[in-house]
């Protein structure tokens, strides 16, 4: 029996973790009933049930303190940063999710540990090995091309070669083409 049910009960304050945990279900499940209302209503696009998923997805992370795209702190700015959106769709749009994020972020009344600088460290090490990564494998792309184009190329005159009447064994040589 709960607190409601039974005023006379003691409860034990909640721990850090179960206030993160509260306030993670609560964004989650008020974000699936705005999406699936905004669906059922239709009064949104399919865009805006995707932007109400992914703010309270972010809402999630933040206040679980599992940031995937920004620096963990609790602000609108870094909500928005998480959920990939620009600002002003939390601040104009979806003033509801904004006041949301607001209250459970009082209700929580502790923020998560932000990055130790040897978890920003790793974090900035593995984002540029990602860009060196990608940068290589753009470059192995190119050459691909790049390989497959004279291929073709090599097939094309290999089948001409092997069409052309050719006299006393002397090979043609096609314009275009060097010879050694």
């Amino acid at each position: 029996m709960n607190p409601v049910q039974n005023p006379d009960a003691t409860t034990e304050p909640a721990t850090e973790g179960e206030r993160r945990g509260q306030a993670a279900t609560i964004a989650e499940t008020v974000g699936a009933v705005l999406a699936h209302a905004a669906d059922a209503l239709q009064q949104g696009t399919a865009a805006d049930a995707a932007e109400i998923q992914m703010i309270t997805d972010a809402m999630v992370r933040l206040l679980v303190g599992a940031p995937l795209r920004s620096d963990g702190k609790l602000t609108i700015k870094t909500l928005a940063e998480e959920a990939s959106l620009r600002r002003n769709k939390l601040t104009h749009k979806h003033t509801g999710l904004k006041d949301l994020f607001y209250a459970l972020v009082k209700a929580q009344q502790t923020s998560p540990q932000p990055f130790t600088d040897k978890e920003r460290d790793a974090s900035v090490k593995q984002k540029k090995d990602l860009a060196r990564v990608r940068a290589e494998r753009d470059g192995l792309r190119s050459k691909v091309q790049q390989m497959a184009r004279v291929i073709h190329v090599l097939e094309v005159e290999n089948h001409q070669l092997r069409q052309a009447p050719t006299s006393h064994g002397v090979v043609q040589v096609f314009p275009g083409s060097r010879r050694r």
